[in-house]
């Protein structure tokens, strides 16, 4: 493909993409919960790549090992606010004998790069590191301050990365009013459509640990106050619990834009509160494979994830624990907590483990306007569109400074490659020229964006 005038990405910040995610899988920044993880070899590495082109990265540390690069690349009108650019370092666990290449080698084969992070997120730094480093050796500038971040801790609580950052050193953040990091602007195939949804919000993080109360005793006996029994109960009708349909702005915009490529007439403004999720599912079950883009996102969500009882199988326990994945909406809150004080019932207690706030986008600001122009210029004839990311990212955090985050770490993906499941997923893997169609596109964007755009 070739370049547009005036863009600094050539041949070495293509192959660098390449090698900087492969090496970066080989670094292994297990994060498996608790403070388990070290992510400080990786920040090196970042931190190295950095400094060989003459930025100045800092490293911050909460506790040792749980290391977090930031730096500015100074933009060249004083007049417009800066832009965050953040990618996490860290990865969830992987068991090799589940792959088919071993989830640290790093291993490029086929034009894939294979290995635990090369969707969530090492690709993404990877390009990041790829494109700064390209307008460094040719003395390009973009319009903004670009302040980038490679954090620590995304994979758990955030505490020793973006949440440490935004706490503790919100100085390095000046003047970013709007951020850029993952889950955005990827290939969706749909209908004949080739889609790029771009994150314009985000579903609140409720993870809960519930505790039911009941009378210990012996195994053999009848027990009608059986911790293990309660809980057990309100797990079921937490897993069972059909929410309410609840549209925020970014979901109806999706939505809207959606059922217009489909051909599809919806006007879901007229619906009554018994009709609407009637008609947003049937809207939803329209719209074919798009559908899936916005189905997570109408409702809040609980699912059961853990469950702990017990210690012997003759002696029933006078407590009993589980924990739940909540996820909530803008707006959502009050109706979750009632929710599960009714699902609970009066024998189980619940609380928050883990909270962090929903976050919205809007969908015609000059950045997002810019996002769309960047994707469609590289990939003619395709559509981006908004949509809400039903998990959570450090945009959360950030979003305590007044930093409006979107998810757009593009990629160009072929028909079939399922996105999706990679994350988390066993075999995650990248096209080595999904890579490339990502540097290109972040070049164009981060150079161009403003808030005048």
């Amino acid at each position: 493909m070739a370049e547009l005038p005036g863009s600094a990405i050539d041949a070495q910040a293509l192959d660098e993409a390449v090698r900087f995610t492969s090496e970066l899988i080989r670094i292994d920044t297990t994060n498996r919960g608790g403070g388990d993880c070290t992510e400080r070899p990786a920040a090196e590495y970042v931190a190295e790549r950095l400094a060989e082109e003459g930025l100045k990265p800092v490293l911050l540390e909460r506790a040792p090992g749980r290391t977090n690069v930031v730096a500015r690349v100074e933009g060249t009108d004083p007049g417009e606010d800066a832009l965050l650019v953040h990618g996490h370092l860290d990865v969830v666990p992987a068991e090799p004998a589940d792959w088919s290449v071993h989830p640290f080698s790093g291993e490029v084969r086929d034009g894939v790069v294979w290995g635990r992070g090369a969707i969530d997120m090492k690709n993404m730094d990877a390009m990041i590191l790829a494109v700064v480093r390209a307008w460094a050796r040719s003395g390009t500038r973009p319009r903004r301050d670009i302040v980038l971040a490679f954090t620590a801790d995304e994979e758990d609580s955030a505490a020793y990365g973006s949440g440490f950052l935004a706490d503790r050193h919100r100085e390095l953040f000046e003047g970013c009013t709007e951020g850029i990091s993952e889950s955005g602007a990827f290939t969706f195939h749909a209908s004949g459509l080739r889609l790029y949804p771009i994150g314009a919000g985000e579903r609140g993080t409720g993870w809960l640990r519930l505790t039911a109360h009941g009378r210990a005793g012996h195994g053999s006996k009848v027990n009608r106050a059986n911790a293990v029994s309660r809980l057990a109960a309100a797990v079921a009708r937490i897993g069972e619990h059909e929410w309410p349909v609840r549209l925020t702005p970014t979901v109806r915009a999706a939505l809207a834009e959606l059922a217009e490529l489909h051909g599809i007439e919806a006007d879901l403004s007229a619906a009554g509160p018994g009709d609407l999720a009637r008609e947003v599912d049937a809207l939803i079950a329209g719209l074919g494979p798009a559908g899936k883009l916005v189905e997570p996102t109408v409702r809040n969500s609980a699912n059961p994830t853990m469950l702990d009882a017990g210690y012997k199988v003759n002696v029933i326990p006078g407590s009993a624990t589980a924990f739940v994945d909540g996820r909530i909406l803008p707006g959502g809150e009050e109706e979750f907590r009632a929710t599960l004080d009714r699902l609970t019932g009066p024998d189980v207690d619940w609380e928050f483990h883990h909270r962090e706030v929903p976050l919205q986008a809007p969908v015609d600001s000059p950045a997002f306007r810019a996002m769309r122009e960047a994707v469609e210029l590289f990939d003619p004839g395709s559509k981006a569109v908004p949509y809400c990311i039903a998990g959570g990212t450090d945009a959360k955090q950030f979003s305590r400074l007044g930093i409006t985050g979107y998810g757009f770490s593009p990629l160009k993906l072929p028909e079939g490659f399922d996105y999706g499941a990679l994350f988390h997923g066993v075999d995650e893997r990248v096209p080595v020229e999904a890579l490339h169609f990502g540097v290109r596109v972040l070049d164009h964007f981060l150079k161009n964006s403003g808030t005048s755009h």
